[in-house]
Order: C-alpha cells, then structure tokens, then sequence
C-alpha cells in the first residue's frame, strides 16, 4: 500500500471486529428472552453486517488490527462511499473467485492485488469524474440516447406493409442503430448468425475492459497477463456479461425497475394517492355524520357551509400566491451570487471524432458543434435534450400541440429574449443549476444509493437464486403494474386532463410507451451505448486512439 498516497480520512468507524461471535446472555436472562434475541433479524444492509462481510472476505488474514478504513487502500474521498463499495468487492470476489481460487491455494495474495488494482482505478475514476460535466451528461446526453432509442423503436414496430408481407423489426433497428458488436442481428432460425453475433459481442467487451484498464492501471500492473486477464474476464463476463448484457436487458426486469423506483418516490411524497383518497373518505364521513346529528341538511346550514368553505379556499389561494411570490423574489435576488456554470481554466481533454477508438453507435456521436470546438460553453439546462425526451415520451405534439407550442415558444423567448434569462449562465440557467446540483447531484446520496442497489440486486449480501423467466403472460402483468405505478404519481385531476377520464385508456397508453424496452436485442442497444458513452466521456483517450496503440504507448 506504500505505493499509493492515501487521503486524509474521516473519523474512522467503530471497530467491530467481534461480530462473528455475539455476546452471551447473562444468567437472569429467560429461555424466551434468549429466544427472541436469536430470532431478531439483522438487516443485511446496516453498518454492522456490511463492516463484518467487509472484514470476514477482505481482512480475514490480517486479523484485528484496526478499523477498515485503515486495513484497506482508500477508494474514493469517502469513507461510506468506500464502504459500500467494498461491500460490492466482497460479494464479487466471495461468489465468483473464492468458489475457485480457495481450492487451489490458501494464498491470499492474489485478492489483495485485486484490491489494489480496483483501489488504484476508482481513484484515478473519481479524479477524473469531478472533470467531467456531470449536468450534460444526465440531463443532455443520455436523454438524448433514450429519445433516438424510442424514435427508432417505434419506425422499426411499425408494419409497412400488410399481411402476408413480413418485415424484421430488429433488422429495421439495428439499421437505423447500427452498432458492430451486435452485427449480424441474430435469428434463431440461423444457428451461425447468433453464434457470430454472441462472439462479437464477447470480442467488445473484452476490448472495452481492456481499453480501460489500458488507460487506469499503474504499468507495473498492466504487465501483468495473468492478472489482467482475470480482471478483465471477471469485468467483462460476470458484471458487463451477465449483467448489462444478459439480465439488464431483459424487458420484463426494466419494467421491475421502473416500477421499484417509482415505489420509491411514491414513498417520499408528502401526499399519496392513498393518504389523499383516506382524507376524502374522513371528510365524507364527517360530513356525514354533521349530516345526521343536525337532524337534517337545511337550506342555511348548506349556505354555511359553503361560505366557510370559500373562505378557507380564499385563504389557501392567497397564502399560495404569497408564498410563491415570495419565493420568486428570494430566487431572484440570490440569483447574481450563484457561482458560474463556464469556468475560464476548463481545457480540451477529448476529441469528438471517434476515429482510431471504440466503435461508437452513430447516435452517440451527435454532439454539437459548439460544444465540440470550445467544450467549455457548456449548453443552457432549458436547451438540453431531457425537455424533448420528456415530449417525445408523452407525446406532446400529438395529443396537445398547444402545449409544445407555448413551451417551445417560451424557451425561444428565455434563450433570446430581454436579459437572455435561459442562457448559459443566465438567471433562469444559474437557479436550475443550483437546483441540480443541490437536489440530484448531491454527493450525500452516493451511499444511499448504491446500499439500496446492493439490497435489489445482492439480497442477504448474497446471490439471489435464479428466478425463472417470467412467462408471456407474466411479463405483460408486470409491464401493466409498471404503468399503473407510474400513474399513482400524478395527481387524478392532471390524469383527466391529459389521458381523459377512461382509466383503462391511461393503462393501455403508459403501456405503449414503456413498450420500447419490449425487446431484448434493442436494449442491448441502448444499454451498452449508455455503458460507452459513459466510459468515453470518463476517459477520453479512448475516443482518439485504438486500445492496441494505447497498450503500446504503455508498455513500450
């Protein structure tokens, strides 16, 4: 570890070395009590259980010798990031190489160089990713890949000629998306065809591993064939593989995602459907019961009920303004001390011209040319590609055209208006920046995040079993209970307004639109070009050369 410089670090965590054995009960204590203390379940995500996976797999060899972050090289500036992430470590190299490389020696050696190369990595990563424009690429670029990916998904499902005539809807995508790794389109009445397509599928993310680790790994390392080739195989086969690749991909477990993530946010709301519906009943029933108490519902008693009504309406309404009148007041005065979006010291770290690189999806290389020639005019928030991926995805021009009108108008207006209040570093642009980086791009989530993608994915920081591929007719429950949680999230009166009042219509047409990730070899598309993407804007040398001349360049 000498050979890393290691960061300053928080207040270390508490050493918790003792968590294989709990401590015995004491003798007042009865059988029940020492019953319900066996039987109390720990939760596989706390401090405690991930700290003792961490040591249990990673630190068994080095015993009790200090907390975690003291044993193990530093992977990132945070201490819960970087225990979360070990956590991942541990899980993988338990599954997938200690079932094999515990049987042929009890060295230890190989993992800690293991650790070392993936620390050495995420360091150089997270180096690198505070250069990269973070807003741009959420907000801009991948949107952009999601709207082309829907765009091409519904010219290629849509039949250009009727019965008997056939047309092949991934021939259809895969031409409007060429991508070589995924040439030539695999039909399963073609043995050779999904043979070759599955090899040159294998052959890119070789060379896509191999190309990161060509820029990242320290020399010494990359020398290395037997450890890189490990490596590279466990990245490449068991997280790009069997991961992106193979599950990822799969409709019906995007469809769970989807609907897992807007459980989630349903669940932060302040009012959901359930709570405002269970509000309803409450005043209904009360106002029942007044109903029945006074004897009867007289002409005077109505009208003043209605008068207090109104008032606490009025009251409402005028505490909305108010409030929102202040709030537009306190933006705009706080708006001029906003740091800037455009530094002066920003450099070129990459070309745009993908020639002698990755072999880039054509729909990735659609950056503009401003942005291409200074990189640092970053593209105004209202100009990004998330406002007409939205439009694209609720179809907007199509079911209110006056609508896309106003709002297109309304941006031409803030971009090129009085002040240029929509511009690059103008007020509008400087307090969606703020509210971006406060509110999404808030390093503090980093944690939550990935320990509530280690429970969905690693339940009991363990393997799930191998659940069976849900039949036709379990997919389409799954992708109807998708739309159906997407539309508990919008309030019922914008529902009539929108969609009408039929709620089977509604179902039927979130349904249509989340049918774009229908198909498993079009997300692989989308998938892997959202993986590239990625990869080129976090190492940009990959977009100018080939691996094979970074390797040299290397190596000598």
């Amino acid at each position: 570890m000498s050979k890393f410089q290691p960061r300053p670090k928080a207040p270390a965590v508490a050493n918790i070395s003792a968590l294989s054995t709990l401590d015995p009960p004491s003798r007042s204590e009865t059988p029940m009590s020492q019953q319900g203390t066996r039987l109390t379940p720990i939760d596989p995500t706390s401090s405690r259980a991930t700290q003792y996976l961490i040591r249990r797999t990673l630190c068994s060899q080095l015993g009790d010798k200090g907390p975690i972050d003291e044993i193990l090289p530093p992977l990132t500036s945070s201490n819960d990031v970087d225990v979360e992430l070990y956590a991942y470590i541990a899980i993988i190299i338990r599954e997938f190489v200690h079932t094999w490389y515990q049987n042929i020696t009890p060295d230890t050696i190989f993992v800690e160089e293991v650790i070392q190369i993936i620390a050495h990595c995420t360091r150089a990563l997270e180096q690198r990713m505070r250069k990269v424009d973070l807003e741009g690429l959420i907000f801009d670029e991948l949107p952009e890949l999601l709207e082309i990916h829907f765009q091409a998904y519904q010219t290629s499902t849509q039949a250009l000629h009727p019965p008997p005539f056939r047309t092949d809807s991934r021939t259809i995508y895969h031409s409007l998306c060429p991508f070589p790794a995924l040439s030539p389109v695999p039909d399963p009445e073609i043995k050779h065809a999904v043979e070759q397509q599955a090899e040159n599928e294998a052959a890119y993310r070789q060379l896509l591993v191999q190309g990161v680790m060509a820029v990242l790994l320290p020399t010494e390392d990359l020398e290395s064939d037997c450890l890189t080739s490990l490596v590279g195989q466990i990245f490449s086969e068991m997280i790009i593989g069997n991961g992106i690749g193979g599950k990822a991909s799969e409709p019906w477990l995007l469809w769970e995602g989807i609907t897992k993530t807007a459980e989630v946010i349903q669940s932060k709301l302040p009012n959901s459907k359930a709570q405002v519906r269970l509000e309803r009943s409450n005043s209904v029933s009360s106002d029942h019961a007044f109903d029945v108490i006074s004897g009867s519902s007289t002409k005077g008693w109505r009208i003043l009920l209605s008068a207090e009504k109104l008032f606490w309406l009025a009251l409402q309404y005028a505490f909305f303004t108010f409030t929102t009148i202040r709030f537009i007041i306190i933006t705009i005065a706080t708006s001029s001390s906003l740091p800037t979006r455009n530094p002066h010291d920003t450099k070129i770290t990459g070309s745009a011209s993908f020639q002698g690189g990755l072999e880039t999806p054509n729909y990735i290389r659609t950056k503009r040319t401003a942005s291409i020639s200074n990189p640092s005019l970053k593209e105004p928030i209202i100009k990004m590609k998330i406002w007409s991926c939205v439009s694209s995805l609720l179809d907007v021009d199509t079911r209110m055209p006056w609508m896309s009108a106003t709002i297109s108008m309304s941006q031409w207006f803030a971009l090129t208006g009085p002040g240029e209040v929509g511009n690059t570093d103008g007020m509008v642009d400087k307090i969606l920046s703020n509210f971006i980086q406060t509110h999404v791009l808030d390093p503090t989530l980093i944690p939550l995040i990935l320990r509530t993608a280690r429970a969905a994915v690693f339940p009991s920081n363990t393997l799930a079993p191998a659940r069976a591929i849900p039949t036709a007719t379990e997919q389409l429950v799954i992708r109807q209970r998708c739309a159906e949680t997407l539309l508990s999230l919008v309030p019922t009166r914008l529902l009539d307004v929108y969609f009408g009042p039929d709620g089977d219509r509604r179902v039927r047409e979130v349904e249509d639109v989340l049918d774009m990730f229908g198909d498993t070899y079009c997300n692989k598309h989308l998938l892997y070009g959202v993986v590239e993407l990625i990869v080129v804007r976090l190492l940009p040398e990959l977009a100018e050369k080939g691996v094979e001349e970074l390797l040299n360049e290397r190596l000598g």
